[in-house]
């Protein structure tokens, strides 16, 4: 049992050595994969596992790489956006998503869960698209993706607070889901008088 356990060990030490040397990996999809092998349903015996369980740590690792891509492309609006409402947004969308994320890292060190350490390739052409626009444009496209980002943000979190298993997963997703619908209507008000 003890050599089938060492095995198991080593398998998954030289699986995770070639996942962090892939580079076609997104950091996302890195830290989904950790976390897998970390699921105290799955191996337990083998890594000591995790507190939480693969969704909860996959709304965990969804949630810090969306508040990524709300912090970078809010840092690009303040700077390039044109009307003030859009820069004001961006500085909210900054401030918040950057003390949620702080939160969610500090939950997460708890629960052995890994995070992504930047935006996925998708949020990554989302942004370097948005940002090759200018003036009107950029403000346009900016608004757009908030509206549609943050209609995503409050359906992951309506289903957190109903769903994940983990009580401390479960209280940050209740507590920061006001938030994301303020955002939501911010940016929806924003919008309709663009």
């Amino acid at each position: 049992m003890k050599k089938l356990s060492l095995i198991t060990m080593i398998a998954m030490a030289t699986l995770a050595f070639q996942a962090c040397r892939n580079n076609a990996k997104d950091s996302k999809a890195a830290a989904d994969s950790a976390n897998v092998t970390k699921d105290t349903s799955r191996n337990s015996a083998a890594t000591g596992g995790i507190a939480v369980d693969e969704n909860d740590a996959k709304f965990a690792s969804t949630a810090a790489n969306a508040g990524m891509t709300e912090v970078n492309a809010g840092k690009m609006a303040q700077e390039k956006a044109v009307s003030t409402r859009v820069r004001n947004f961006a500085t909210m969308m900054v401030n918040d998503h950057t003390k949620a994320g702080d939160e969610l890292a500090a939950i997460a060190k708890t629960k052995n869960i890994t995070l992504p350490a930047e935006p996925d390739a998708d949020s990554k052409k989302m942004t370097a698209d948005m940002g090759k626009k200018t003036g009107k444009d950029f403000d346009k496209a900016y608004v757009d993706q908030m509206v549609d980002d943050h209609k995503k943000a409050v359906k992951l979190f309506e289903d957190a607070s109903k769903n994940c298993k983990d009580a401390d997963l479960k209280a940050f997703a209740a507590k920061t889901l006001p938030t994301l619908k303020m955002h939501l209507d911010s940016v929806r008000a924003i919008h309709d008088k663009m």
